[in-house]
């Protein structure tokens, strides 16, 4: 194991020193979703909180360091870094986070075999001015050559911009698009609970649930999640394969989420802003207790 771990050490100073090529990839994933964007701020907000408890303990998970927020009118180049020229214009103030992700056990076995001791952990910096967000992950490790970052843009109707975050050149060329569908696609078994299935959860407040399966046919509101995902991981050896790994875990924590945020709807729905963050808070704090207790939960390796 000690041989193995140099290896990894060994790869990471090879990193830092040699040229490498890039690999980014870039997808664009469109979810239609059973709400209007205004109700669905709350929403997802309450989805994000709720999921990082299912997604942690036995010490692993979510640790949250700062949320607090941000003004819109912040400088520009911060305003340069969070949206696109083409992205609709924000008129609220947001709220910034940042969370550290402790991941040993989502990840492939041959990486932690090979990654140094402590490197498994990933910060999540999020900028969230709904109906625009960007989050970016990082790792202290592989500095440059690792990154994920989502650009979210939530629109109402359904997903037919063809280009809502106004790529061009390369990056439309490289662009591959995924429609993820809530009740169509098939679930990871791993993954699937009936009370998460949005074809079987019952809605008693607003009487939405469970859907047919051509709901967004002859739904009152219909929206649209685009997300913008962009990826690099440049690990001498294991770039290709790594890649695809992030690629196929993306959709698959964005269909479960997304699910779970439909049938999760009576919790949520009418929740004042200021009750969500209370909620936010306490979230935090029960965290901070679950971390190191019990056994590792949610998502295991892809």
């Amino acid at each position: 194991m000690e041989r193995l771990h140099l290896l990894g050490y060994l790869t990471l100073y090879i990193m830092a020193f040699m040229p490498m090529t890039s690999c980014d990839q870039l997808r664009e994933y469109r979810i239609e979703l059973p709400f209007g964007v205004d109700e669905f701020q709350v929403g997802h907000l309450y989805s994000v909180a709720m999921a990082s408890m299912l997604e942690t303990g036995g010490g692993e998970g979510f640790e949250i360091i700062v949320n607090e927020p941000v003004d819109r009118l912040m400088d520009k180049e911060s305003r340069a870094r969070v949206f696109r020229p083409t992205e609709p214009a924000v008129h609220t103030d947001g709220q910034y986070t940042h969370k550290l992700l402790q991941l040993a056990s989502k990840v492939p076995n041959f990486v932690r075999l090979l990654a140094p001791t402590g490197s498994l952990e990933a910060h999540e910096k999020s900028w969230n001015f709904y109906p625009v967000t960007r989050t970016e992950y990082s790792n202290v490790y592989m500095r440059e050559h690792f990154y994920e970052i989502v650009e979210t843009v939530y629109l109402p109707g359904r997903c037919e911009n063809e280009n809502v975050f106004g790529l061009e050149g390369e990056e439309l060329e490289k662009r591959v698009v995924d429609v993820i569908k809530i009740t169509e696609d098939p679930v990871d078994s791993r993954d699937y609970k009936e009370s998460e299935d949005p074809l079987k959860c019952i809605s008693k407040i607003t009487g939405r649930l469970p859907l047919k399966a051509d709901w967004m046919n002859d739904a009152n509101s219909v929206m649209c999640a685009y997300k913008l995902v962009s990826y690099r991981f440049n690990w001498w050896g294991l770039q290709t394969k790594v890649e695809a790994l992030l690629v196929k875990a993306t959709r698959r924590v964005l269909q479960n989420l997304h699910r779970q945020a439909v049938c999760w709807l009576d919790e949520w729905y009418g929740m004042p802003m200021a009750e969500l963050r209370l909620f936010e808070k306490l979230t935090k704090e029960e965290l901070d207790k679950m971390r190191n207790q019990g056994d590792v939960k949610g998502m295991k390796e892809v």
